[in-house]
C-alpha cells in the first residue's frame, strides 16, 4: 500500500520533534528552558528556514516531494502563516519520508542539520 503524502507529514513532525529533543535535553535542568528551547525549533517558522537551508542538498526527486508536499491544503487561514505553513509541511514530509525509505539519506541530512539547531539558540 502506498503511503499518502500527508501521512510522511504526520510521521516527519514526530521524528523532528525527538531530533530536536534528543539536542536539547542536556542543555538545561529546567523544564520551562528544556520546554523553550525544544518549541524554539519545533515549528513552522523554523522549519521553513531549515528546509530553505537544505535546499541546495536537496535532489530532484525530493525537491519534487518537497513541491507536492507544499500544495497540500493546509488549515490556517492568514496568507504569510499558510506559506510559512507550507514549507514546514514540505520539511516534515521529506523528514518522513527518508526516515521510513532512506535511513543512510536521514542520518546525511540530520548531519547537516545540527549545526543549523545549535546556530538558532
Amino acid at each position: 500500500m502506498e503511503i499518502p503524502i500527508r501521512n510522511y507529514a504526520h510521521l516527519g513532525d514526530s521524528v523532528w520533534e525527538v531530533i530536536v529533543r534528543e539536542y536539547t535535553i542536556d542543555k538545561t535542568s529546567r523544564i520551562e528552558n528544556l520546554h523553550k528551547l525544544t518549541t524554539d525549533r519545533v515549528n513552522a517558522k523554523f522549519q521553513h528556514h531549515l528546509l530553505s537551508q537544505i535546499e541546495n542538498l536537496l535532489t530532484d526527486e525530493e525537491k519534487e516531494l518537497a513541491r507536492r508536499a507544499r500544495n497540500i491544503a493546509v488549515p490556517v487561514s492568514r496568507r504569510n502563516i499558510q506559506a510559512e505553513y507550507r514549507m514546514a509541511t514540505a520539511f516534515e514530509v521529506l523528514m518522513g519520508y527518508w526516515y521510513i525509505h532512506d535511513r543512510t539519506r536521514f542520518e546525511e541530512i540530520k548531519k547537516a542539520l545540527l549545526p543549523l539547531i545549535q546556530m538558532e539558540q
